[in-house]
């Protein structure tokens, strides 16, 4: 599990901070193939999308075995959320969170399910984006509650059913950052996809069948995450 990185300091520009990060990742990853060649990288550092990109490339680790952290996180928030608005245990929402770890994420309300029904169909499109924008903003309401650093909690429970999830095996389905390699139409892109979990890190990235705006939303996304990559 790799957390090492800074974080982005006022007056800092994105592209300072990566710099500064890719050199960590760098040493990072050199590190953890020279004392355990076989590893699974699980990132957290952010930005995680452009990181777990970095990881692999350096790595040279087939991309199964190089897994971000994102939509797990983002996924959580997102369900508290639209349990507290339906008045379900957050337990009930299998919460669906694509594209970008940031401002540019997609929430999926069709294959976001509660009690196995598509939020879609539980609450009208004006709050569905209501809930989706808190959880976008999710991060950020955290840091304005705290002051100072960031949040904590949500990404160690986040990050922990992952490893738990690859450690036994278990073959459950997370929203994740992986490399695309065709799926949606992406390729040499690291982006959050609902993926399958098990000995090894991905056994298999799930293809959601999306309809023209969905897809759209992605691709707008996944340019964002281009832009990020191709400054490294």
């Amino acid at each position: 599990m790799i957390t090492a990185g800074i974080a982005r300091k006022p007056g800092m520009t994105r592209e300072e901070l990566l710099a500064i990060n890719q050199k960590i990742m760098t040493d990072v990853v050199s590190n953890c193939l020279k004392y355990s060649p076989e590893a699974t990288l699980v990132v957290v550092s952010n930005p995680v999308d452009t990181m777990t990109y970095l990881a692999w490339k350096l790595s040279g680790l087939p991309r199964k075995r190089v897994v971000g952290l994102s939509g797990v996180l983002d996924g959580g928030r997102l369900a508290t959320f639209v349990a507290r608005e339906l008045g379900v245990n957050p337990s009930a929402v299998s919460p669906c969170v694509m594209g970008e770890h940031g401002g540019s994420m997609v929430v999926m309300p069709r294959f976001t399910l509660v009690n196995g029904k598509p939020l879609s169909e539980l609450v009208s499109p004006e709050k569905a984006d209501e809930l989706a924008k808190r959880a976008v903003n999710g991060g950020a309401e955290i840091v304005a509650f705290l002051k100072t650093g960031s949040a904590f909690y949500a990404p160690s429970a986040s990050v922990a059913a992952m490893v738990e999830a690859i450690f036994l095996g278990s073959g459950k389905v997370m929203n994740c950052a992986a490399v695309l390699d065709g799926e949606y139409g992406l390729r040499n892109i690291v982006l959050g996809v609902p993926v399958k979990l098990g000995k090894g890190g991905i056994k298999e990235i799930i293809t959601l069948p999306l309809d023209g705006q969905e897809n759209a939303r992605l691709q707008v996304s996944a340019e964002m995450v281009k832009v990020q990559i191709a400054s490294l």
